[in-house]
C-alpha cells in the first residue's frame, strides 16, 4: 500500500489454466445467471420460482414449443458455429446480425423479381444467394483489416446499421408489395420459395443447421485448415512462421462466418418470415455471440448452446404473456449470461493480484 492507502489490483496471467474450471465455467456462468435472473424477477414483484419456472421449464413441456425451440435455435447454430471459427483465430465478427440481413435482402431478391418461378431451382437459388449475400457483407470488414488494419469489430457492427436501413428502404420503397396495403413488407413467398417441412412445426433448415456446424467441428478438430485457424488464435508469430498467411485467414474466417449468417438469413425469410419486411431477425446475430462463447468456441458445442439461447428467446415470450414481464427482459438475461461466461474465462485464465503503485511504499 502506498502513502495514499490506495492498492492497484491487476489481471495476472496463470501459469497453466484447470481443465476442469475451464470445462465447468459454462455451467457455473450459467447458475449465477438464474440466479441473478431470479433475484430480478423478486425485484419487480414476481415470484421468482414461478417466474423461474415459466421461463427455463414450461417451455419444454409442449411439442409445439419444444419445435419452436429447435426453429429458434436454427440460425443461432448456423451463426454461432461460424463466429467460433472465426473467434478460435482471433477475428473478432460482430456483425453478424448485418450478414444475416444482407443473405435475406439477396435471396429475397428472387421471390420479389420471380414472384411466379415456382420449382425446387428457385429455393436452391435463394439458398446460394444468401450465402453469397452473408459472404459479400463480410467481406468488407476483412478487406478494410487486411488493406488499411481497421478493426473489424468496429467496422463490421457499423455496417449492420448500414444493411438494416438498406432493408428499411427496400420494403417501404420499390420491393413493397403492391397488395400489401401500404404496409412495409415485399410479396409473401409461397410454395418452391419457402422451405420443406421435416414435421408440421420443424422446417428442413434446423437439420442442415446441426449438420453445418457438425461438418465445422470436424474442420476444426481434423483437418489442416482447422490447425491453421488455431495456431493463428493461439500464437499469430507460429502460425507466420508455419507459413500460413493471416490475411488469408481473416478473410476465409469472415467469408465463412458470414456466408454462415447469411444462409440463416435466407432461412428466416424462407420459413419463419416468409417475406422481405423491415425486421428479419429479434437480434440472432448478436445472441450468438454468447452462443460461441457459450459453446467454448467449438461448433459442436455450439449446438448445445444454441438451444439453450433458443429456450431464452420462448422463455421470455412466455413470462412476457403469463406475467405481464416486458419482452426486453429476454435481452437483459443473455447480456447477464454473457457477462458471467466472459468473466468465468478470464478469471480461469488469469488470477486478481493487488499491489502497491512503483515507487510507493508497502
Amino acid at each position: 500500500m502506498n502513502r495514499l492507502g490506495v492498492l492497484i489490483m491487476r489481471l495476472e496471467k496463470r501459469p497453466e489454466r484447470s481443465a476442469a474450471m475451464a470445462l465447468a465455467s459454462p455451467f457455473m456462468a450459467l447458475a449465477m445467471t438464474v440466479v441473478t435472473a431470479a433475484a430480478i424477477f423478486a425485484l419487480r414483484g414476481n415470484n421468482p420460482f414461478i417466474a423461474l419456472y415459466v421461463y427455463f421449464v414450461e417451455p419444454l413441456t409442449a411439442l409445439w414449443s419444444v419445435e419452436q425451440l429447435l426453429v429458434k435455435a436454427s440460425p443461432l447454430i448456423l451463426i454461432g458455429a461460424g463466429l467460433a471459427v472465426a473467434y478460435r483465430a482471433n477475428i473478432w465478427n460482430i456483425g453478424a446480425e448485418g450478414q444475416l440481413t444482407a443473405g435475406a435482402i439477396l435471396a429475397g431478391a428472387v421471390p420479389v423479381f420471380f414472384t411466379q418461378w415456382q420449382s425446387p431451382l428457385t429455393l436452391a437459388v435463394m439458398i446460394v444467394l444468401g450465402i453469397v449475400g452473408g459472404m459479400l457483407w463480410a467481406a468488407i470488414p476483412a478487406l478494410l483489416r487486411n488493406r488499411f488494419n481497421a478493426n473489424e469489430i468496429l467496422t463490421s457492427l457499423m455496417l449492420v446499421y448500414v444493411v438494416q436501413l438498406m432493408l428499411d428502404y427496400l420494403v417501404r420503397g420499390p420491393w413493397r408489395d403492391p397488395q400489401g396495403f401500404n404496409f412495409p413488407k415485399s410479396v409473401t413467398f409461397a410454395d418452391w420459395q419457402l422451405l420443406p417441412y421435416l414435421t408440421p412445426g420443424i422446417h428442413a433448415g434446423v437439420l442442415v443447421s446441426i449438420l453445418l456446424a457438425l461438418l465445422l467441428g470436424f474442420m476444426v478438430s481434423r483437418t489442416i485448415k482447422g490447425f491453421e485457424i488455431t495456431v493463428s488464435g493461439l500464437s499469430p508469430r507460429a502460425a507466420r512462421f508455419a507459413g500460413f498467411s493471416e490475411k488469408r485467414t481473416v478473410l476465409f474466417c469472415m467469408m465463412l462466418s458470414g456466408g454462415l449468417a447469411g444462409l440463416a438469413g435466407a432461412f428466416e425469410i424462407s420459413s419463419v418470415v416468409g417475406q422481405l419486411q423491415p425486421q428479419i431477425s429479434p437480434g440472432y446475430g448478436f445472441a450468438a455471440i454468447i452462443v460461441a462463447f457459450l459453446g467454448r468456441l467449438n461448433p459442436v458445442g455450439v449446438i448445445f448452446a444454441g438451444l439453450l439461447l433458443a429456450l431464452s428467446y420462448i422463455g421470455g415470450e412466455a413470462v412476457q404473456t403469463a406475467l405481464q414481464i416486458p419482452d426486453k427482459i429476454t435481452r437483459v438475461i443473455q447480456g447477464i449470461l454473457l457477462f458471467y461466461i466472459l468473466a468465468c474465462d478470464t478469471l480461469i485464465n488469469y488470477r486478481v493480484v493487488f499491489a502497491a503503485p512503483v515507487g510507493g511504499r508497502t
